[in-house]
């Protein structure tokens, strides 16, 4: 094993009573397609069914044929993250594949059957089916960051085989220690790192692994593109957390309000501004006097402080109306939080018009269910689409309502 895997002492092992979860977070009543049923509102025609409990901090979600993938980080700033299996949809109970995973957020389908997992400072492609998959591990990107606010990388692969990446920002909006305010007329440091802060990268496939930075960033100025989706044309779609508090450096302007978060088609070597500029190239108030007219304005204004974290271009047709939409979670507390939605994408695969709730209803509701909290997004092979929920360490599934 490589000395670059040397902390990865993963065995395979059975599920341990330990995981972090909680009981019963979910009532269940009725049946939604061949899943126990919560209580949850839905656009017409769809129902939520309960996959799985007991997932520890569950984020992202894949699926090879029937089998899913989770990825537990058990805890922010824990190097006991797990890859868990459910076989039959989800319908057996899960097996770990690897443990002793630092922080795992993110988990794709690779070439072949295998997986790539994005963990704190590095992608790794794995062969989950392997007799030992701890030994199939081998390191796909390394020096990613591992510091600051974002230090988990989000992933999607591309139609010609590449890994896209996401690098998130340090701080919430280049604010040095101690509260103070950025110089205005310097730039963010963050952003000169080597790869910047705040951005998106691409690897082509290759047999030997990267380093985060031999490759010039594919887009930046985003803050935080937690959610990833490859478009039919091939281009990538990212939805962006935008920054916390921005009242604090402007009393005048509402932190329920803004920045809102946001949803962009990348355009290859593209900056979008950040932490110059926020929302439709506004300049934020630590940079007042930025040129915002020459970045690019994200395609949709998201709501505020929404959180995207997942995201999917819908392909089946086994859900309603939702064929070749995106399908995004938003795993924010705040009001604008906690839902899924489905936005249209016009001719040209730009995002149009105002997303349509899919799932709502998910404050907490004590004896019913949690607060929504989803993360990971994945399409079934029968159309069914998978949720991970990390505060309550659920699988969800997205499913039609029988008979309709």
């Amino acid at each position: 094993m490589s000395r670059s895997l040397s902390f990865l002492l993963l065995l395979l092992a059975p599920l341990c009573a330990s995981a972090a979860a909680v009981d019963k977070p979910y009532r269940t009543a009725g049946d939604c397609d061949g899943f126990p049923a919560v209580e949850l509102t839905t656009a017409d025609g769809l129902c939520v069914g309960l996959v799985a409990q007991g997932l520890g901090h569950a984020r992202g979600v894949a699926v090879i044929d029937s089998d899913v993938f989770v990825v537990d980080m058990v805890a922010w700033e824990s190097r006991k993250g797990r890859l868990l299996k459910l076989s039959n949809g989800g319908r057996h109970a899960p097996e770990v594949v690897l443990h002793d995973l630092n922080q795992p957020n993110a988990v794709v389908r690779g070439p072949g059957r295998t997986l790539y997992v994005g963990i704190t400072g590095q992608v790794l492609q794995i062969d989950p089916y392997a007799a030992d998959p701890a030994r199939s591990a081998r390191v796909i990107v390394d020096g990613l960051p591992t510091t600051g606010r974002h230090p988990v990388p989000a992933l999607a692969v591309g139609a010609d085989g590449a890994l896209f990446v996401n690098v998130g920002s340090a701080t919430d909006n280049c604010h040095p220690a101690g509260g103070r305010l950025p110089d205005p007329k310097a730039p963010c440091p963050e952003t000169q790192e080597n790869p910047p802060r705040g951005s998106v990268l691409r690897f082509p496939s290759r047999t030997t692994p990267w380093h985060a930075g031999d490759q010039p960033p594919y887009a930046r100025g985003l803050r935080n593109s937690m959610a990833m989706a490859l478009l039919p044309d091939g281009k990538l779609a990212v939805a962006v957390n935008s920054r916390d508090g921005i009242n604090h450096a402007d009393p005048k302007l509402s932190d329920a309000e803004l920045p809102h978060d946001l949803l962009v088609v990348l355009q290859p070597g593209g900056d979008y501004g950040w932490p110059y500029c926020y929302d439709q190239r506004i300049p934020s108030p630590e940079y007042p006097g930025f040129d915002c007219a020459s970045r690019l304005a994200p395609d949709m204004l998201l709501p505020a402080h929404a959180a995207p974290l997942g995201m999917l271009l819908y392909r089946g047709d086994r859900l309603p109306g939702l064929d070749g939409r995106l399908i995004v979670g938003y795993h924010g507390y705040r009001l604008t939080g906690h839902r899924i939605v489905a936005v249209n994408l016009d001719k040209d695969q730009r995002p149009a018009g105002t997303p349509n709730e899919l799932v709502t209803g998910w404050e907490q509701r004590d004896g019913v269910h949690p607060q929504g909290s989803p993360v990971g997004l994945v399409e079934m092979a029968d159309g069914s689409v998978l949720i991970a929920e990390d505060h309550s360490g659920v699988l969800l599934r997205l499913a039609r309502k029988k008979g309709r």
